[in-house]
């Protein structure tokens, strides 16, 4: 395709332009309005200055990949809902052998994760969590947070659905997902172990000195949700009726003793052999016995008669306080709210058995859902439908839960193949591809790096998405004349290195955005990771973990 006309690429450079600085940097000084309105903006430019006409930007809007996006996203929400994230995070503590042990754990489980629930996601829910258990451990957040970071990203390399631009590259190529894990997984698996045996080389030191520090001390607290420890409160049910009560009290509850020796010996023995049922007894007992002004001494004076005599014959005796306290207690009627507290018992176990139901119908259909994309099923109708079936089964108005899906990044989706589209009418893409496709091709070595250099660039200058959008079709076609199987393989080369390329700066993934704002804003153990800091580990390690990666994509 040749260079359109010069005011046509003049004003789509402009567009393009708008629209790579508000996505690289959404909170530019001059108009800080962020990448989703910096996305409309490029879009509505494209439009105005006519390079692509109205009719072709609403045909540039990918509708598969916004439903697939969709769908992802409320599986997600739902999977969150049933604390998946939870056990995940549960999971990295979980008899952990020291800090090397706890890093391993947060490679492997966040790769993993990210694979199944978007990286985005993933970081989103585990970066606090890790904070927590980084800060109660007395070890420094640092490669921890890296290790998030990097991990995810690597991990969602292996699935059409680990990650945005897989979603494009999996809808635009036609593979399946079964081919596309097939074709990536290995390198996800190798790629991961190498980024985490990098991290502990290089982390080392820092990792060691934990033991020096600890000085025999205790382990730190058990770290739990915030949900967990807010939900958990004590009953009475779960204390001992002693620990409930003053200590003066203790005596006339658990064993009222009489001390007066004027008390026969079978009324003794008939207050000992009295039980407490209620919780409520205890406490009217002791609301009776704090308002009775009464000393422990001699409180009442009683008359009885005497059997002996069969007369009018009577004697006297005194009762002591403890034996007041028992004879209230003994006498007080059955309280009224014990029926009321067992309905309640029985509400609380009928209601944990339907939050039980009701999870393992999210995990059920999210793993009916992984299957039928094994199977080859169309992935974007296969979302939306586990999407809208968990939305049924919840039985309850769905606004709740829609309003958490990223509308926002739909949006920005949107406006993004739209400003792609134009950008590509402009043909300054082609051209440059033209340039550069004669020493890319992927039936040689120095192919396969030259066009994995282009990139692993590209990625971090006009982000992983635009370049998949940029460079896919064109890569793919250049493939396609080599053989077909050279065409597949070079869609899942563009899905490998456009997605570890997100590990060389701290801007090439989102991801990374993600765990670095969260662990600033968490409330107690936040933690401010720098663009250099990642910087001087995601170099070595992006360049070691493309290269050993590339080797096994190309041997597929």
């Amino acid at each position: 395709m040749a260079l359109a006309g010069t005011s046509k690429v003049v004003l789509g450079c402009i567009a393009f332009g708008i629209f790579w600085v508000m996505a690289v940097f959404p909170t530019v000084p001059f108009m800080p309005v962020g990448r989703t309105a910096g996305s409309l903006l490029g879009a509505m430019l494209m439009v105005l200055f006519r390079v692509i006409s109205p009719e072709d930007a609403y045909a540039a809007i990918d509708l598969p990949i916004i439903g697939l996006l969709f769908g992802t996203m409320v599986v997600s929400i739902f999977l969150e809902r049933a604390d998946m994230f939870k056990y995940l995070g549960n999971l990295l503590s979980w008899k952990s052998r020291g800090s090397k042990d706890l890093l391993f754990r947060v490679c492997i489980v966040s790769a993993f994760a990210s694979a199944l629930f978007t990286n985005d996601t993933c970081c989103v829910v585990l970066t606090e969590f890790i904070l927590k258990v980084a800060r109660q451990n007395n070890l420094p957040p640092q490669p921890f947070l890296l290790a998030l970071a990097t991990s995810s990203n690597i991990g969602s390399a292996a699935t059409p659905i680990g990650n945005p631009q897989n979603l494009v590259i999996a809808v635009e190529s036609g593979i399946s997902f079964g081919q596309f894990l097939l074709g990536v997984f290995p390198a996800m698996i190798v790629g991961v172990l190498t980024n985490a045996a990098i991290l502990l080389l290089y982390f080392w030191k820092y990792l060691s000195v934990e033991k020096d520090q600890e000085g025999g001390q205790p382990e730190g607290p058990e770290v739990v949700a915030d949900d967990e420890v807010t939900s958990h409160r004590f009953t009475p049910a779960r204390m001992s009726h002693v620990s409930s009560l003053n200590p003066d009290d203790v005596d006339c509850i658990s064993e009222p003793i009489i001390r007066s020796n004027s008390v026969s010996t079978s009324v003794n023995e008939n207050l000992r052999s009295r039980s407490i049922n209620s919780e409520a007894d205890i406490q009217l007992a002791i609301k009776s016995l704090r308002a009775s002004s009464m000393s422990h001494e001699m409180v009442e004076v009683s008359t009885v008669p005497d059997r002996r005599d069969e007369g009018a014959s009577s004697r006297k005796f005194t009762r002591t306080a403890s034996q007041q306290r028992s004879v209230i207690i003994e006498d007080l009627p059955p309280s009224p709210d014990t029926n009321g507290e067992k309905e309640k018992e029985a509400e609380v176990e009928e209601k944990r058995w339907k939050i039980l139901v009701w999870k393992t119908a999210v995990y059920l259909i999210t793993l009916g859902m992984l299957i039928a994309l094994l199977m080859g099923l169309n992935m974007s109708w296969t979302a939306i439908t586990a999407a809208l079936v968990l939305l049924a089964l919840d039985f309850t108005d769905a606004q709740a839960c829609l309003e958490k899906v990223s509308y926002s990044l739909l949006i920005f989706f949107c406006g993004m193949f739209i400003t792609v589209d134009g950008f590509n009418k402009t043909g300054i893409p082609n051209t440059l591809w033209e340039l550069v496709e004669p020493y890319s091709r992927i039936d040689s070595a120095k192919g396969v790096a030259l066009l994995a250099v282009v990139i692993l660039i590209l990625s971090n200058v006009a982000s992983n998405v635009p370049t998949v959008l940029l460079l896919g079709t064109r890569v793919a076609a250049s493939a396609a004349a080599i053989s077909h199987g050279s065409e597949r393989k070079a869609w899942l080369i563009l899905a490998w290195v456009s997605t570890v390329a997100g590990n060389l700066t701290l801007l090439g993934s989102a991801a990374n955005l993600i765990v670095c704002e969260q662990a600033r804003r968490a409330q107690f153990f936040g933690y401010n990771l720098t663009f250099w800091s990642h910087l001087r580990f995601g170099v070595p390690s992006t360049i070691i973990v493309t290269a050993i990666g590339l080797l096994i994509v190309i041997s597929y």
